[in-house]
């Protein structure tokens, strides 16, 4: 593959909704061999987890009263929640603080936009208002306030 056709790929996969990796091999595939090319590259790609995960399934149907699994999803609830945390953290800091951590960050518009655009999606979440429509209202705020003041959007 090409550089060119590489960063096609990319940008096409990224692009659309949905993991990565299926995206890339749908698309390469249906590059490469048509619609029966890009059907099997996906089967390729997500069957082997989902049949594993079928089988984990059935087999923690078995075994759920085990004094052995109750503890290993006792340990696996916080370690997830810890993982969870740490992305929520990482994604934090690049919206809050781009450039690093200092206190010019704290002078500029677009960290209270981007405050201000948080705090109300987290109300509005634990209102339970839809995810979707709590996406597109982000979007539409940050649309205007970047327009509007005139900040890199």
């Amino acid at each position: 593959m090409a550089p060119k056709e590489r960063t096609t790929a990319g940008t096409v996969s990224e692009s659309t909704p949905g993991p990565f990796a299926v995206n890339i091999s749908t698309y390469v595939g249906t590059e490469l061999a048509g619609i029966p090319g890009g059907i099997f590259a996906t089967l390729g790609v997500v069957l082997p987890s989902f049949l594993i995960i079928l089988l984990v399934a059935r087999c923690f149907e078995a075994f759920r009263n085990s004094r052995i699994v109750s503890g290993c999803m006792a340990g696996l609830k916080p370690a997830v929640i810890g993982l969870i945390g740490t992305a929520v953290l990482s994604v934090g800091k690049t919206v809050f603080f781009p450039q690093g951590f200092s206190t010019g960050v704290l002078g500029g518009m677009s960290f209270y936009i981007s405050l201000a655009i948080f705090l109300l999606m987290t109300v509005l979440a634990f209102k339970k208002v839809h995810p979707i429509l709590l996406i597109c209202l982000s979007a539409v705020i940050g649309i205007c306030a970047g327009y509007g003041l005139g900040l890199p959007v």
